[in-house]
């Protein structure tokens, strides 16, 4: 049995009890609930690894509840469930915080190897084209590079799992500019496109960057993409 803990959220009775079931059967721990009232309730009590998350909920929708604890500071990988799957859709998600979103009806194995994928953190290897330090710094922070850590002067600095994928990804080639169909390929966003690599960055920055708008450390290459240059 894995330790891992997982919160699914959908107001559709028999998609929760099918994967409750699923994810057990797998090794996770689950619990369930409804809708947003429910789901906080939950995580005032427990503090899940993961959060599988309907988007089309009565009340307060998934978009808005991925957001709002996003600003609220919690960092677990949340994957989104919708009927509305077109790119546009997908893009509303990641830019709410969402690590990933997956459009209904969907093939549990699909949700469960996704799921995986965010809770290791795993970054697809790339050739480094030089040798990366176990740590980077960014001004005054510093990036564990195995761990996927990021910590500054007042200590660990919340990353969603996209996030730290994406800085991940970036540091394997420090200094060197990366195309938006690399870093897509990269965090297996090949079918959401580009637009969401830039959705991405634009949330990293806010982490690292002391003004986004000019930043100092994750810069944008016009026409090629983009490059990290860590440094004091």
């Amino acid at each position: 049995m894995s330790d891992e803990h997982i919160l699914v959220v959908d107001d559709d009775q028999r998609l929760l009890r099918l994967l409750q079931r699923y994810l057990a059967e797998n090794g996770y721990r689950v619990t369930t609930a409804q809708d947003a009232v429910q789901a906080r309730d939950v995580l005032k009590l427990i503090q899940p690894d993961a959060l599988v998350l309907d988007v089309t909920m009565p009340g307060e929708d998934g978009l808005s509840l991925t957001q709002s604890l996003r600003e609220e500071g919690l960092s677990l990988p949340i994957l989104l469930l919708t009927a509305r799957g077109e790119p546009a859709d997908r893009i509303d998600g990641l830019e709410s915080g969402a690590d990933d979103y997956l459009g209904k009806p969907f093939e549990p194995r699909e949700l469960l190897l996704r799921l995986r994928a965010h809770l290791r953190r795993v970054v697809p290897a790339l050739s480094p084209v030089t040798e990366v330090p176990s740590v980077l710094r960014l001004g005054p922070l510093e990036f564990d590079v195995e761990r996927g850590l990021l910590t500054g002067p007042d200590g660990p600095v919340h990353l969603t799992g996209g996030e730290a994928a994406l800085l991940g990804v970036l540091t394997t080639r420090p200094g060197v500019v990366m195309s938006r169909e690399d870093i897509a390929k990269a965090l297996d966003m090949d079918e959401i496109g580009e637009r969401a690599v830039d959705v991405q960055v634009t949330r990293l920055r806010r982490r690292i960057e002391a003004d986004p708008k000019e930043p100092r450390f994750l810069h944008t290459v016009r026409g090629k993409g983009y490059v990290l240059k860590p440094g004091l």
